[in-house]
């Protein structure tokens, strides 16, 4: 298995804008500036948090498809 990420291709078209964008939102409802002068705390709680909400929106799509069986 190659792990080269220039070999890695996204298998959702617009995803990575997708979640470029979510970053920056919860940045900003974080009040946290993003980059080399933020803390890894800071810049750690964004990445939890949209690992927090793509869990959630993953697991509301799979429930919801359950329920309209």
């Amino acid at each position: 298995m190659n792990n080269n990420k220039n070999s890695m291709k996204m298998r959702v078209p617009g995803a990575k804008q997708a979640i470029e964008k979510m970053k920056y939102e919860i940045a900003n409802e974080f009040g946290v500036n993003l980059g080399p002068d933020a803390s890894s705390r800071a810049n750690g709680s964004v990445g939890g948090e949209i690992t927090r909400r793509l869990v959630q929106n993953g697991m509301n799509q799979v429930s919801g498809s359950y329920q309209n069986k």
